[in-house]
């Protein structure tokens, strides 16, 4: 027997059980992961609580680095002890994981196994952010909310190595601090944002926004913007945005609004793998420094949520089984 997180039904972090549970069997292109370390994200506290149906009993978790411990029938480019990391696996929240051959990530040798747990979503969903929602140029300006969060961390880092100016909220001077570090030009409080960005910009606004905060933000991401600025939208931290009148996209200056989402930027293993190159090659050379927050033994998922849903964490959370 293994160990496990087992939800059994909807509801707070206390449906989170450490449980003992058969050790999970690779079928055809699987591979079994021996678990050194698993992210855990927000989407994963959704899940938790019903918001997002699964299936009961549940094992959260989609991201994790660790060990290729057997290998399911037709896996060809991979073998037996071999360091791999995913952020598209399956019940990570466990000792040992299943993942799918086309979806393992192969680690370098200059990669710890904590920074390459704490990269493939976040650090996959800061590269689509920049390079394939909004093309980010030499020169733009950006507003990034939470700056301070996993995906502001890496973004805010990558943003600056490509020449743009960025702008970042935060919710404490102690974030304030994290996203400065990490090369922020301007760190502002959520309250009154999109005044003071127009004061930043003389008037004129950004031509992004990043926006993971959702429904307490987005309206004063949208005054942000310059005339055709582009509104990214992906999350909801503070919960869904309502409807809204497409009208406001015209007279906000005919902007873009988009809702993407990383299943659709990873469409094949050259895009999966061109991504995660990039990144863990920033990691391994030093020029991408990965802020782990916290670490939990794995029995203390329900802690984590706990932490992670009530913002008292920065950068990546991780499980230590």
């Amino acid at each position: 027997m293994t160990h496990a997180i087992v939800a059994k039904e909807p509801g707070g972090p206390e449906v989170l059980e450490y449980a003992s549970v058969e050790p999970p069997v690779p079928g055809p292109g699987q591979l079994l992961i021996k678990v050194a370390a698993a992210g855990v994200n927000f989407i994963e506290t959704y899940q938790r609580r019903g918001t997002y149906k699964v299936e009961y009993p549940f094992t959260p978790g989609a991201e994790a680095a660790g060990t290729i411990e057997a290998m399911g029938e037709g896996v060809e480019d991979f073998s037996v002890g071999e360091r791999v990391a995913t952020a598209e696996g399956s019940r990570t929240y466990a000792d040992y994981a299943l993942v799918d051959a086309a979806k393992a990530l192969p680690v370098p040798a200059g990669v710890d196994d904590h920074t390459a747990a704490a990269l493939p979503l976040q650090g996959i969903t800061a590269h689509y952010l920049m390079n394939s929602s909004f093309r980010v140029e030499p020169g733009h300006t950006v507003l990034l909310h939470a700056g301070a969060g996993g995906v502001g961390l890496l973004l805010t880092q990558l943003l600056k190595a490509r020449g743009a100016r960025v702008i970042t909220t935060v919710s404490s001077d102690e974030k304030a601090d994290l996203s400065k570090l990490a090369g922020a030009d301007e760190v502002l409080r959520y309250e009154g944002f999109a005044d003071k960005v127009r004061e930043l910009t003389n008037g004129e606004g950004v031509n992004v926004v990043y926006d993971g905060v959702g429904k307490d933000t987005f309206d004063d991401s949208l005054r942000s913007l310059r005339i055709r600025g582009s509104m990214v939208l992906f999350g909801a931290a503070s919960g869904p945005v309502p409807p809204f009148d497409p009208q406001r996209l015209n007279s906000g200056g005919s902007l873009t609004l988009t809702r993407p989402t990383m299943g659709h930027f990873v469409q094949n293993t050259h895009e999966r793998r061109w991504r995660s190159a990039e990144i863990f090659e920033a990691a391994a050379n030093g020029t991408l420094a990965v802020r782990v927050g916290a670490t939990y033994p794995l029995a203390e998922a329900a802690q984590a949520h706990r932490d992670l849903e009530g913002r008292l964490t920065t950068g990546k959370v991780l499980l230590l089984p």
